[in-house]
């Protein structure tokens, strides 16, 4: 009797402490659950394969600089019954995020976003060359020409100059910048739908592709937001009356990288499909990529007579109904003449 009572004793202490050891245990790892995780850096990045086991993910991000035991990373992951859930992509943890931030960031893919800026006024080239140096941007589309990046996009044999609209665009570590690409041309072709629908009466513009080509001359043309309006007013004035557009930046674009930056009296005069100054009409395609205030401007111009305008070199315009009035605003603040 006296055995079986001291093993029964013994039992209920080994239980208790069991008990006690289960607590501390718990309580250990409710604190630790709580607390912020030590960071080597203020910001640690991560890259998460498709595939990834948790254990991996765990070990991973304790190489990448979360000074943890990475045992207890994947077993929290386990514990919750979340790491099914936890999702491939590029990752950023800051100071201050517990174990259960960092999990809850990674079940609901909350990825660390790069941007890319498209700029108004820029051409394709241009606009490939920035999207190129992108970081983080996979270049699924070098070594493409324009028109192998256009069939890619479901629009064979149309031009790509003009055809993305100029905007900041958010996309993950990883992504084709055939996909930045992609949207950039959706949101240019509802934007131009919708100025199209909402353009003025008696427009002199078939389609809404002629409103593209002008609203990119309009770009290029206007020095002052506020003058935007009256730019695209002085050029559907002129195609109204059968006026050639007359317009510098349409026959630089037709230069090329012949072009050095001096605009000459022979290069006016040297007939290109996108000399305004010889050809009546718009030129062929647009020769730079419109903001949304240039598509506007194309299909609901300023109300007004004129037919000219010169720089006054401070960004802004002068705006004439006649060649007389104009030659004089010219010889001011071209030639320097009272």
């Amino acid at each position: 009797m006296l055995q079986r009572a001291m093993g029964m004793r013994l039992l209920a202490g080994l239980a208790a402490i069991l008990v006690l050891a289960a607590a501390v245990l718990a309580a250990t790892a409710w604190w630790w659950l709580q607390r912020p995780l030590a960071l080597a850096q203020p910001r640690v990045e991560l890259s998460i394969e498709a595939g990834a086991t948790p254990r991996q993910i765990a070990q991973d991000w304790v190489d990448a600089g979360v000074r943890t035991d990475a045992r207890w990373l994947y077993a929290w992951f386990r514990f919750s019954g979340q790491a099914p859930r936890i999702r491939a992509g590029s990752y950023e943890i800051e100071a201050g995020v517990t174990p259960r931030g960092l999990l809850e960031t990674l079940v609901q893919g909350r990825e660390r976003l790069q941007t890319v800026r498209i700029i108004e006024g820029w051409t394709v080239r241009q606009m490939r060359s920035a999207l190129a140096a992108a970081p983080g941007l996979r270049p699924t589309t070098a070594g493409w020409d324009d028109a192998r990046l256009m069939q890619e996009l479901g629009l064979p044999g149309v031009p790509a100059e003009g055809r993305f609209f100029p905007d900041t665009y958010a996309y993950a570590r990883g992504v084709s910048d055939l996909t930045v690409l992609r949207r950039a041309q959706r949101a240019l072709q509802a934007r131009l739908d919708e100025a199209w629908a909402g353009r003025a009466d008696a427009l002199p513009l078939k389609t809404p592709e002629e409103a593209l080509v002008l609203a990119s001359i309009i770009e290029k043309e206007t020095g002052l937001a506020a003058d935007r309006g009256l730019v695209g007013a002085v050029f559907v004035n002129r195609l109204r009356i059968g006026m050639p557009l007359q317009s510098d930046p349409t026959v630089i674009y037709g230069l090329g990288e012949a072009f050095d930056g001096n605009l000459r009296k022979r290069d006016l005069q040297a007939d290109t499909p996108y000399n305004t100054y010889t050809r009546g009409g718009l030129p062929p395609t647009p020769i730079a990529l419109p903001g949304l205030a240039s598509l506007n401007a194309a299909v609901r111009p300023q109300q007004t007579k004129a037919l000219y305008f010169v720089a006054r070199g401070d960004g802004s315009s002068v705006f004439s109904e006649t060649l007389s009035e104009h030659n004089r605003a010219v010889n001011r603040y071209q030639r320097g003449q009272p």
